[in-house]
């Protein structure tokens, strides 16, 4: 996974609000008060709605990470299509499977879950629907087991994580898998489709990455908004700014619209590698540099 997708967008510190319509060009915002993330770091991609991108968004930035360099680790926190588990097949090697679900339940541990995948660099925390049991049984310290799993892997590799990159794709829902992947989290990537009704969703979504940084993970915080399916329109406008307001912390980040980027999960790839020429692939993997610069970059 070596390829450079090309076709960049313009990084800036602030918008410019008067300029004409038909001049305004998407852009990737990266306040003053953005502070890109170091290595090794945890990162939930969140949002309570679904057809937001989320999945997508953890499939290429796991994919642009490993190309610049770092071992990356996604896990699936999804239950309802497990579609992270379709798209980044897991390779079994014979013997006993664990998946998610197993960690919930103290059946192993995070290392003994984790499955190399067809990518290089790139491994995965497999789900499927059993991982529901965990919202209607609750195991106990369930809220805190992602968090618990993940330092008790650090203690075992010698008190880092084996992992430069450990990212959580969580569930279209606020339940208790999704809180245990933000209470375990260092930060919050947060995909938007364009789309009334995810602006909308989002206040939801804000009170609840609030609430968490409250109760039980103070040191969350959002790294970066994706706009997703972005088209030039005055609404992209809008919900750009209105994100940017609610969290100043975080670079805002436009990913544009692609036909051919929807096919990349069928073909079980990454978009930078089925369709580098794809504006989506560009824009993922500037994200990527701005959220965790390449190694060389951060250096």
């Amino acid at each position: 996974m070596t390829s450079t997708p090309g076709d960049r967008l313009e990084i800036v510190t602030a918008w410019d609000a008067a300029t004409p319509y038909r001049e305004w060009r998407p852009e990737i915002l990266v306040p003053p008060t953005f502070r890109p993330a170091a290595a090794p770091r945890v990162f939930v991609v969140v949002n309570q709605k679904g057809g937001a991108g989320k999945t997508t968004t953890t499939v290429e930035l796991a994919a642009a990470w490993a190309a610049a360099g770092y071992r990356v680790r996604v896990v699936d926190g999804d239950h309802q299509e497990a579609a992270l588990s379709v798209w980044l097949v897991p390779q079994y090697p014979d013997g006993p499977r664990h998946s998610l679900r197993s960690v919930f339940f103290d059946e192993c541990t995070l290392t003994e879950a984790t499955y190399p995948t067809a990518f290089e660099g790139i491994d995965i925390v497999p789900s499927g629907l059993d991982l529901a049991r965990v919202e209607y049984e609750r195991p106990i310290g369930a809220e805190q087991a992602l968090a618990a799993a993940l330092a008790q892997e650090a203690e075992q590799a010698g008190g880092r994580s084996p992992y430069d990159v450990t990212l959580i794709d969580g569930a279209p829902s606020l339940g208790l898998v999704t809180v245990a992947a933000l209470t375990a989290a260092d930060e919050a990537l947060v995909p938007i489709k364009v789309g009334g009704l995810d602006m909308k969703g989002m206040a939801s979504l804000h009170r609840t990455i609030r609430s968490v940084q409250r109760k039980t993970n103070p040191k969350l915080r959002v790294g970066a908004v994706l706009l997703t399916a972005w088209d030039k329109s005055t609404f992209a406008r809008q919900l750009a700014a209105q994100v940017a307001e609610d969290y100043p912390e975080a670079a805002v980040v436009p990913i544009r619209r692609s036909v051919r980027a929807a096919e990349a999960p069928l073909a079980e790839q990454p978009i930078r590698l089925y369709a580098p020429e794809a504006a989506p692939a560009g824009d993922y993997d500037q994200a990527a540099a701005v959220i965790l610069p390449a190694k060389e970059a951060a250096a």
